[in-house]
């Protein structure tokens, strides 16, 4: 699971999701990617899932490139605990994406290949996406 090693504080307030995605929009190391349509947030474990899949499907040929980091802590209070008292434990970890956002890229197979690899991801994703290939192919 991807996860920081280190991070400068434990709780990080929640923040808003809003707008377009300025960085990370464009195809940088693949030829064909999924780019999100709406704003989400990704937990580590669901960046995983839609790796296996790809990894799956595409068996040894190609290469993977994984654009999104879970960088944001994600907290969360026991069962059946009143409210106050403070703000719950660190409990995972999820990267906040933007519409826009290239999340996954794919190079080394078949474009056709690469995008049914794409298609079994995005269903392990709670956001909306599309496939995009890179001008030229």
């Amino acid at each position: 699971m991807l996860s920081p090693r280190k991070t400068k504080f434990r709780k990080r307030q929640k923040g808003r999701l809003r707008g377009k995605a300025l960085r990370g929009n464009t195809i940088a190391f693949g030829e064909v990617g999924l780019k999100t349509l709406e704003h989400g947030k990704l937990t580590n474990q669901q960046i995983e899932a839609a790796r296996i899949a790809m990894m799956r499907h595409i068996r040894r040929g190609g290469q993977v490139f994984i654009r999104i980091f879970p960088d944001q802590v994600l907290t969360s209070k026991p069962a059946e605990v009143r409210q106050g008292k403070g703000k719950g434990a660190p409990s995972g970890w999820y990267a906040p994406v933007k519409p826009g956002r290239i999340m996954y890229e794919i190079k080394g197979v078949d474009v056709a290949l690469a995008k049914e690899a794409l298609v079994r991801a995005a269903h392990k994703l709670p956001v909306k996406t599309a496939i995009v290939v890179k001008e030229g192919l």
